[in-house]
């Protein structure tokens, strides 16, 4: 075990209030009297975690001891933005069924309020923790990492050395994957120096790969190819594929092709599922609007799709947007059609492709939601750079904080600045 952590890392104070117990069952009484853990079962199944969470107040309330396995199956549903007050709820259940050394259960709560966008409750679990391994660091890193504290994280890292601690391979991977947000790829390179100077860690292929994503995101593609050339091993297909799409990313289109021709030869299926950058997309006919599967959380998918004439209230959506138009434009915003060529190619001219993109989720999330409270955006690709900083201007011009999950990390757009730094 490590030795415990006690300090607040780099002047970040907890502000958070506890919920817990503030969540409140509502199973009516005609359904009560079915429900059972094989009704909780289900629901988990399903990805209800709402119900499924009031199913468990009902269950532990009429006495029924829910076992760990569940609780910590619903720590995972409950990982969202929406869940976090529920995700408390989960976080009490769990701590009173397991004893205080418990490093397991406690990792999957930090993960869980990763997941929630709420550092200060997972830094408060990690702070009371009486002991912890090389896994609990890593998840508060990565907890860091993904809600857009870098620097929060190196400085954890940092002192955690300083305690006397020695980081084995799975803690420097975590490292190099934190300097790839934070863009410090001095940092990031001196750390790998370190590894197998200082602590005789002999880097793995992992390790290699995460090193030239971070040389490449951050557009050092002349360092990322020297790296992966003098490696002491023949690079994996996922190194070369990585480089092929940062490569062409940055602009680096030669590079970018003779990366592809590696891949190829080495894995040529990577390339019918990959075009650039982790972008799925390639022709006019998966722009389509994609409806979310059944749920009861309020998730508003960013999907690529026109205004749905036959929607109730199109006519409220389309004043909207004209709106958010025209004052994106006044600040000087110009969509940066190169990401969508293949959808403009199926369209009759440019102009159209502006309000396709995440344009109608936000519309829709500013007419659902409460007055001032935080939109949250799903998406199952990354974020590009053209939508990146057009939700950067929408902070400014709705007044909202907005959260933008893609496949990588959260964003949080604030005040025209998002809190990845413009590093993803």
């Amino acid at each position: 075990m490590i030795n415990r952590y006690k300090r607040n890392v780099a002047g970040h104070t907890l502000t958070q209030n506890s919920m817990v117990g503030q969540y409140k069952t509502t199973v009516s009484p005609s359904v009560a009297q079915n429900v059972t853990i094989e009704t909780f079962d289900s629901l988990c199944i399903q990805g209800n975690w709402r119900e499924a969470v009031e199913v468990l107040d009902y269950l532990e309330n009429k006495g029924y001891a829910m076992d760990l396995i569940r609780l910590l199956g619903l720590a995972k549903l409950c990982g969202k933005p929406e869940a976090l007050e529920a995700a408390r709820v989960v976080h009490e259940c769990i701590i009173a069924l397991v004893s205080p050394c418990d490093v397991g259960a406690r990792n999957a709560i930090i993960e869980m309020y990763s997941g929630c966008c709420s550092v200060d409750d997972a830094l408060k679990v990690f702070e009371e923790m009486p002991e912890w391994n090389s896994g609990t660091l890593c998840v508060m890193m990565r907890c860091f990492v993904n809600n857009g504290y870098g620097e929060e994280a190196i400085d954890l890292f940092t002192r955690f050395k300083e305690e006397g601690n020695k980081p084995n391979g799975e803690i420097f991977n975590q490292v190099f994957s934190t300097c790839t947000l934070t863009g410090d790829v001095k940092e990031g390179s001196l750390q790998f120096q370190a590894m197998y100077r200082e602590y005789g860690i002999v880097p793995s292929m992992e390790h290699y790969h995460s090193v030239t994503k971070m040389l490449a995101t951050s557009g050092h593609l002349d360092e990322a190819l020297n790296f992966v050339e003098r490696m002491p091993m023949e690079p994996s297909v996922d190194v070369w594929e990585t480089l092929m799409n940062l490569s062409r990313v940055h602009g680096d289109v030669e590079l970018g092709d003779r990366c592809a021709e590696l891949v190829e030869k080495l894995d040529a299926t990577r390339l019918d599922k990959v075009s650039s950058a982790g972008l799925v997309a390639t022709k006019a006919s998966d722009f389509v609007k994609k409806e979310p599967s059944t749920r009861s959380e309020p998730y508003f998918y960013s999907t690529f799709r026109p205004v749905d004439s036959s929607h109730p209230q199109m006519n409220i959506i389309y004043e909207t947007l004209m709106s958010l138009r025209s004052q994106l434009k006044e600040m000087g915003y110009v969509p940066d059609t190169r990401y969508y060529r293949s959808l403009i190619m199926a369209m009759e001219n440019k102009e159209q492709i502006f309000g396709y993109r995440e344009e109608i989720a936000v519309v829709e999330s500013l007419l659902k939601s409460k007055p001032r409270s935080a939109i949250t955006l799903l998406t199952n690709i990354r974020i590009v750079g053209d939508c990146h900083d057009m939700m950067k201007l929408m902070s400014v011009i709705t007044g909202r904080d907005m959260i933008k999950r893609d496949a990588k990390i959260y964003h949080l757009f604030k005040n025209g600045v998002c809190r990845c730094n413009n590093l993803w």
